[in-house]
């Protein structure tokens, strides 16, 4: 066997800094040093998921319904897993005149991943359209139900610990009323048997996970033909001429209409808070980074990956 005394002197000083330098080169050292890394420290990841916003309908149209939202906190995440992340669009708006036409449903939002139990926030349904042949008059279910033309008298079907009901509808002529979508903090507005006739969007929820308080998913409000219903707070697009848009990454409904277009629904947006002491830096497609006291905080507003 080879002699290494040569190689590592035994001392109990370490006053002499070759012999210093030598027992940093020990085997030994290397494998403490390898085994007391914070790679594997496990993660608590709190996140918020907003899918897209139902779209509203025109000839008298009824507001879309907000996207579902969801929070939470994962806990003791391992180190080295992707979690992966699906931004759910907006529902398409109708353009004027568009014979019973009803806007399109917002699309899910997703995050997954095999270390953590998946979570799908539910599009917002679409609102009820107003005349014509065959009008499509209840609003469609989904994370939060889209608001019922005039003459039906239920919304859609919100989805539970997501969002809300849209509203009902009245039937009232000459000026009818149609009813806002729901929203993630309340339910559509029904329409009124006097002015004003149109429903509100239900208001969305506020999450302070960025640091401050926004409001998310608010429901798209309703269209009469003498006036239009407010947005829910939160991103919902009023019911007017022309339905407004739901708002961009907040999952808002978009507003009914007549004679114009109705409003688009917004697309949704993930966010997550991760303690900065365990923040790994590697992510995928673009997310805007912040901190917010020891958090550091991802907003993703288009599709992408965290590995925690």
């Amino acid at each position: 066997m080879r002699d290494l005394s040569n190689l590592l002197p035994l001392t109990t000083e370490g006053k002499n800094k070759n012999k210093k330098s030598n027992r940093r080169k020990a085997f030994g050292y290397q494998i403490l040093g390898f085994g007391s890394g914070s790679a594997a420290t496990p993660n608590d990841i709190s996140y918020l998921i907003v899918a897209g916003g139902g779209a509203g309908a025109t000839n008298i149209g009824a507001g879309g319904g907000a996207g579902g939202m969801i929070t939470g906190t994962f806990t003791a995440v391992t180190a080295g897993a992707d979690l992966t992340i699906t931004i759910g669009g907006g529902g398409a708006g109708v353009p004027g005149g568009t014979p019973d036409a009803q806007g399109g449903d917002g699309t899910n939002t997703t995050l997954t991943s095999p270390a953590v139990t998946n979570q799908t926030a539910i599009g917002g349904g679409a609102g009820g359209s107003g005349g014509g042949a065959t009008p499509v008059g209840t609003g469609n279910d989904g994370g939060s139900g889209g608001g019922s033309r005039y003459n039906v008298t239920s919304g859609g079907s919100g989805t539970a610990g997501q969002g809300n009901d849209g509203g009902g509808g009245i039937n009232s002529a000459p000026d009818y009323g149609s009813a806002g979508g729901g929203g993630a903090g309340a339910v559509g507005g029904d329409a009124n048997p006097a002015s004003p006739y149109s429903g509100a969007g239900g208001n969305g929820s506020a999450s302070s996970i960025t640091g401050s308080s926004v409001t998310y998913a608010g429901g798209g409000g309703g269209k009469s033909n003498p006036d239009g219903g407010a947005g829910g707070s939160g991103g919902g697009g009023d019911g007017g001429p022309t339905g407004a848009a739901g708002s961009t990454n907040l999952g808002g409904g978009g507003g009914g209409s007549i004679p114009g277009n109705s409003g688009a629904g917004g697309s949704g947006v993930v966010i997550l808070s991760v303690p900065t002491d365990t923040y790994s830096s590697t992510s995928s497609g673009s997310p805007t980074i912040t901190t917010s006291g020891t958090n550091t905080i991802l907003k993703f507003t288009g599709n992408g990956t965290y590995t925690t």
